[in-house]
């Protein structure tokens, strides 16, 4: 198991900054905004050919035992506990201020080794700041300013140390040391598993956090009566009876024109790309409001960008009448979300645990039929029994035809169906294609792209 380094110091500092440096992804949001990052964030490093695990925490904050602020800080220690070192960072330009010194005191009574990080130290205005930061007792600091990448590599060479590591190889784009990759070569090597990238939207408040925290058995995620707590996009992985999940924790999605605030929008955008980065989506909608609006939305944008789609309804435990009420959801998902027919619906409670199998489940089944591939003969036997039962309407006083349809590509799975006049086909008959192939083939829940080529004309005269 690689190292765990845990991120800490207090709001704005420029953690998640230095995150994404040292990961070498933009996938933490980064903003002037204090306090934007609330849960933690875990992410892979390679550095001088060593793997390391990075947690981005939340500022730490003195605040009220029942306030958003007192659940974050209660993360970033979860965090600092459970790390193999911990990089404290202040802000250079601001100096040591009494916050830094009392939550410095915090990590020295972790019992964690730490490495004293002075960001922003960019030109002179980080000057007295860096030099401050020795009276925190926490050993020499080291200036980098992460925004600009400088002194990046010094702070490598002293996680290194701190972590008892040889460099494998020269970090920051220099040449390999001759070591060899055991991993990833020889005849022996393994390949590694890759996760199903599963991400769970919905609106505000509809219980998000909580089933990530159900399905991963541990108060990972802050949770709370107030909607908008998570803002990050948070990629988590488990494992699922033996197959391995990424979970994407995201924030809740409110229709554009309520979306005033800067951290909202950043949340937001967020989200979308959380959906878009993902094999199958879960939209979790409360029980005690279901399909508003703004759920069908969603599904149409999961729809739109081609994901594998299951429905969960939370909060069942609170639902009287069950088995009517189910019958009366589903049959409301088959009308509002025609153009994905079929789409897994799942009753579950966050709050007490149950229904996660089921959920589960239906998420496996559902990446399964996102990656199904019908072989081309099976689906030209399709076609000759689609065309006889509803044959192409006439254009122009002329039959259309089909001739022939073959599957390039799964995820989603996508036909290319060849007719000489393929333009004048009307949406309607392609719909009718699609929803015959779903039922021949058995491919509910997921979107069916069916693609019109023109078709070559034997007898047209070839180019020379």
């Amino acid at each position: 198991m690689p190292p765990i380094i845990a991120i800490v110091g207090r709001p704005n500092v420029g953690k998640s900054t230095l995150f994404n440096r040292l990961t070498a992804r933009r996938s933490a949001l980064v903003s002037d905004i204090p306090g934007l990052t609330r849960d933690r964030r875990e992410g892979e490093a390679e550095i001088a050919g060593h793997k390391l695990t990075l947690v981005d925490t939340a500022g730490l904050e003195k605040a009220a035992s029942d306030s958003i602020a007192a659940r974050m800080r209660a993360q970033s220690e979860a965090a600092i506990a459970g790390a193999d070192l911990v990089l404290f960072v202040l802000d250079a330009r601001d100096g040591v201020v009494p916050a830094d010194a009392e939550f410095a005191r915090i990590v020295r009574r972790s019992g964690r080794p730490v490495i004293l990080v002075a960001n922003k130290c960019e030109g002179r205005a980080g000057a007295g700041g860096f030099y401050e930061a020795y009276q925190l007792g926490l050993g020499e600091p080291i200036a980098i300013s992460a925004e600009h990448g400088e002194g990046i590599g010094d702070l490598e060479t002293a996680l290194l140390a701190a972590l008892d590591l040889k460099p494998l190889r020269k970090a920051r784009g220099g040449r390999d040391t001759g070591a060899a990759d055991t991993d990833a070569e020889g005849d022996g090597a393994v390949a590694k598993e890759v996760p199903i990238r599963l991400a769970i939207v919905g609106r505000p408040n509809s219980g998000k956090s909580t089933l990530v925290n159900a399905l991963l058995g541990e108060e990972r995620m802050i949770t709370g009566p107030e909607p908008g707590l998570t803002r990050d996009a948070v990629a988590t992985e488990f494992r699922w009876n033996g197959r391995a999940i990424q979970l994407f924790d995201t924030a809740g999605l409110r229709r554009k024109a309520r979306i005033h605030e800067l951290a909202e929008k950043l949340a937001a955008s967020d989200a979308v790309r959380a959906i878009r980065f993902a094999e199958v989506v879960v939209l979790l909608i409360d029980a005690e409001h279901p399909f508003e609006h703004q759920d069908l939305t969603i599904g149409d944008l999961v729809a739109e960008e081609g994901r594998a789609l299951v429905v969960a309804v939370n909060k069942w435990d609170l639902v009287p009448n069950k088995q009517k009420r189910l019958a009366e959801l589903r049959s409301t998902l088959e009308e509002r979300l025609a153009q994905v027919q079929g789409v897994p619906l799942v009753a579950v409670s966050a709050l007490a645990g149950s229904g996660l199998d089921k959920l589960m489940s239906a998420v496996l089944r559902a990446y399964e039929t996102w990656n199904r591939r019908v072989p081309t003969a099976d689906l030209n036997r399709w076609l000759g029994e689609a065309l006889e039962r509803h044959a192409p309407p006439a254009a122009k006083g002329r039959r259309l035809k089909i001739r022939y349809i073959t599957q390039p590509s799964t995820r989603p799975p996508t036909f290319v169906a060849f007719a000489p006049r393929a333009e004048a086909l009307p949406q309607a008959y392609v719909r009718y294609l699609t929803n015959s192939l779903r039922a021949a083939f058995d491919l509910p829940g997921v979107p069916i792209r069916i693609k019109l080529r023109k078709g070559e004309n034997p007898f047209a005269p070839r180019q020379r």
